[in-house]
């Protein structure tokens, strides 16, 4: 679909790689029956057409998808150093898995020397079709090339952007509309159409101030039916992103706009993954949870968990429920404030609890109640929520959906303690309301097992 992000791509990039994975191993598995009739000796690959197969894949695929997983999210960038370094990772974490399967003593294991060549067909596969994808990437890198229609600051603004997206977007060239100067009516650069087919572009970006008498509606229809892509500038800005550029958008373009739609059964399904999943993450945190407990009694005087009002769907207000990383009565004589960088109110093991999210696991219990969803824009106390919604556009939007334990802004976004940060979290909060779907909610909380691996954001 068109408002989906480059980001959003990269994310499905991700889960077809863990399908080729699979479909790596069951080659791999086949081209190992072939292997004795090339001349090699002492290789019983008979156990490749049994119940070993299965054997085979858990060691071989699993360890892939979920190295391929991390890095993922973990890295900024793609291509064969990281491929190379996802295969070296996962070819070795197959053979600790291989070497603690056998000390289990498992009936019909793989012997070592199967292991061995199968792991080796399985990188020489998966390098072959990563450099097949990289070749498959670079010949399409040309389909982004960028035509801008308009003129004045945002037509600027929208150049500056996709100059700075110059790995996934190229300008071929920019029209002045309505033309303001002699030379640019002269030269007829109104002739959009013809401009966009000479220079070969594939989306024509419109970029204007106010539409009303000036927009090229004829230019504009014979690039969409010639195949060229138009998109306006919030639609482009979005793409290029992963936010809403809430000040250009008005509330026709809410309603009008593809999104913002969540169905009976995404509402069903949601709530049976989060029931499911925060139920699973209670029990396995369970343990470790007990010795959080222990720990913040023995730093500090005061509870173990912290309660605070913060408002949810539908404007309603409900207790969140936190391990208590701040000293006891923090803001007694400050009232609410945003949490700062060093803020002194924060105790040492606060420091680590929010570095690591893990101050925020007891909201799982929130998630179960219903209160709140494992995946959405994060709840904001009242005190401050009466504030933005008289500064901000649009800010009373983003409590039309749960609000969950981590989001979308929460994974692109550090942490806000301002009035202007508050303003680009809601641009992402409202891509997420707008584009909301299972498989983002299942990235997000890809993102954030990796927020929390490497401890980015929190204060």
């Amino acid at each position: 679909m068109q408002n989906h992000t480059d980001d959003q791509h990269t994310g499905r990039l991700t889960l077809k790689q863990c399908a080729l994975d699979v479909l790596v191993a069951l080659t791999a598995l086949q081209l190992m029956l072939v292997l004795p009739h090339l001349g090699l000796k002492g290789l019983d690959t008979s156990v490749f057409a049994s119940d070993k197969a299965v054997h085979f894949l858990v060691i071989a695929a699993f360890p892939s998808m979920l190295v391929g997983i991390i890095l993922a999210y973990a890295a900024k960038s793609r291509g064969m150093v990281i491929h190379l370094t996802k295969t070296a990772i996962s070819i070795l974490v197959s053979y600790v898995l291989f070497l603690a399967l056998e000390e289990s003593r498992i009936p019909n294991r793989l012997g070592q020397t199967e292991i061995a060549w199968g792991l080796a067909v399985f990188a020489l596969l998966s390098l072959s079709c990563e450099m097949l994808r990289s070749f498959g990437m670079s010949a399409r890198r040309n389909g982004g090339r960028v035509l801008l229609v308009g003129n004045g600051i945002m037509a600027q603004q929208m150049k500056d952007m996709v100059l700075e997206h110059s790995d996934r977007f190229e300008l071929v060239g920019t029209v002045e509309y309505p033309a303001t100067s002699q030379e640019a009516r002269s030269e007829d650069a109104q002739d959009i159409f013809e401009t966009a087919k000479r220079l070969g572009a594939t989306k024509v970006v419109i970029s204007l101030t106010e539409r009303r008498g000036v927009f090229p509606l004829q230019d504009m229809l014979s690039c969409k039916l010639s195949g060229i892509e138009v998109l306006d500038s919030p639609a482009m800005f979005e793409r290029m992103t992963g936010k809403l550029l809430i000040e250009n958008i008005t509330p026709s373009w809410f309603i009008f706009s593809n999104g913002f739609r969540v169905t009976p059964l995404l509402r069903a399904t949601k709530r049976t993954v989060d029931v499911i999943l925060s139920a699973f993450g209670l029990l396995a945190f369970a343990p470790i949870g007990l010795l959080v407990a222990l720990a913040i009694k023995l730093e500090s005087p005061g509870p173990v968990f912290f309660r605070q009002i913060r408002v949810g769907q539908g404007d309603r207000n409900f207790s969140l429920i936190k391990f208590r990383s701040m000293c006891k009565d923090a803001e007694k004589n400050s009232g609410a404030v945003w949490a700062q960088k060093n803020d002194c109110r924060v105790t040492r093991l606060g420091r680590i609890l929010r570095k690591t999210r893990i101050d925020e696991i007891p909201q799982l219990v929130n998630v179960l109640k219903g209160e709140m969803s494992l995946v959405g824009p994060r709840p904001e106390r009242p005190e401050f929520v009466r504030t933005l919604k008289e500064r901000i556009p649009y800010y009373s939007e983003r409590h039309y959906v749960k609000p969950g334990v981590s989001g979308w802004a929460q994974v692109r976004y550090p942490y806000g303690a301002s009035v202007e940060d508050a303003v680009e979290k809601l641009r992402y909060d409202l891509y997420y309301i707008k584009n909301i779907s299972i498989f983002l909610d299942f990235k997000i909380i890809l993102k954030t097992i990796a927020v929390m691996l490497f401890c980015r954001g929190g204060r």
